[in-house]
């Protein structure tokens, strides 16, 4: 069966959908049974490079899809989920099967504040698809409850532990250090890490927290010069690869305190490479972390973020605890491994059932 994976450039696009289309393109339990083609469908960019990308992107589909069995969608808010909807009426128009796999973080708001012309657009989008993946139980639930299609299927993420098996280390090495991966902004709670780490120095001299990402870099480095944080807060710009590895390494857990999730890779990343977690009860993220292998706070808790960062720093029998407990956890749930063989489920449930040609 041949399957197009369709969504973010892998090299184009920075973000969690794209290392999950990279890492389906990839896998070895999926290439066993299906024929995979990555197929990209936006870049970063500015606005008008971006527009240009995503019409000119669309055609070329339109070139090519009708050699394919099977479409793997994957969707965010606002633009993604409209041009997601134009794609799947070409698909369905062709009598075409397809899987849509729901990602944003703000998705379920974006949907709620939608007047009925698009709304319209996104409803017809999930019953058109012949399965729907959500990233846990709980936007499940959500999804249901919107669009009452009764296809909807949990699929989380997946991280590959032997591939995080670099960044592992003895928390006692590093008690102090804390490091945040992402987009740096206010929906990933980057403003809020800053303030929290000025609140925790005063109980913490030897904390060290550094933040990597893209997004507004500038701003929350000049957010933590004005806070006098420049010896304990080091923000940076994108890294991955090696560097990412030696940032967990040297980390003793990963902080992600964000508004809007869904289950973000940052997240498993560090689970895999046997950090703590402290981040925040929103999206999946509370199906992946509690007591026995992270703290959660509440969105916008800044002192209770403060008093997460002051009581795991230099605790090291409990940063060891957790740091066994996410390896483990991220092994038996999360392993990229058990999400790819969902997955093959996924798609052979999804080409076997549904099928309707859509006007």
């Amino acid at each position: 069966m041949k399957v197009l994976v369709v969504g973010p450039s892998e090299t184009g696009s920075r973000g969690g959908m794209a290392a999950v289309i990279r890492d389906i393109r990839e896998s070895g339990t999926l290439g066993r049974e299906f024929e995979i083609h990555t197929f990209p469908s936006y870049i970063d960019g500015s606005l008008p490079r971006r527009l240009l990308y995503c019409a000119w992107a669309y055609l070329r589909f339109l070139t090519c899809y009708r050699a394919y069995d099977l479409f793997h969608l994957h969707t965010a808010e606002r633009g993604s989920a409209l041009r997601k909807a134009a794609y799947l009426r070409a698909i369905k128009r062709a009598g075409k099967r397809a899987v849509v796999h729901v990602h944003g973080a703000e998705f379920l708001d974006f949907y709620d504040g939608l007047g009925p012309w698009r709304r319209g657009i996104v409803d017809r989008l999930f019953h058109r698809a012949d399965l729907v993946l959500a990233l846990s139980e709980g936007w499940r639930r959500e999804l249901e409850a919107r669009f009452h299609t009764g296809n909807c299927r949990v699929l989380h993420n997946g991280v590959d532990p032997a591939r995080l098996g670099a960044a592992v280390s003895d928390p006692a090495e590093h008690p102090h250090s804390f490091v945040m991966l992402g987009r740096l902004g206010a929906r990933k709670g980057a403003y809020d890490l800053v303030e929290a780490a000025a609140l925790a120095v005063e109980r913490d001299p030897a904390l060290s927290i550094v933040m990597a990402g893209d997004g507004e870099v500038e701003q929350v480095r000049a957010l933590a010069a004005e806070r006098g944080l420049e010896g304990c807060v080091t923000v940076l710009g994108w890294v991955d690869g090696p560097r990412k590895l030696e940032l967990l390494k040297n980390a003793a857990a990963v902080v992600l305190p964000s508004y809007h999730e869904g289950l973000p890779m940052a997240v498993l990343e560090g689970m895999a490479a046997g950090k703590a977690i402290i981040s925040t009860t929103v999206g999946a993220i509370p199906e992946a972390v509690g007591e026995e292998n992270g703290i959660l706070v509440e969105p916008g808790d800044v002192p209770a973020l403060a008093r997460a960062l002051a009581e795991l720093g230099g605790d090291t029998q409990r940063l060891r605890r957790m740091s066994a407990a996410n390896r483990a956890r991220a092994e038996a749930v999360f392993s990229l491994q058990e999400t790819h063989r969902a997955l093959a489920e996924c798609y052979r449930r999804a080409a076997e059932g549904g099928g309707e040609t859509w006007s």
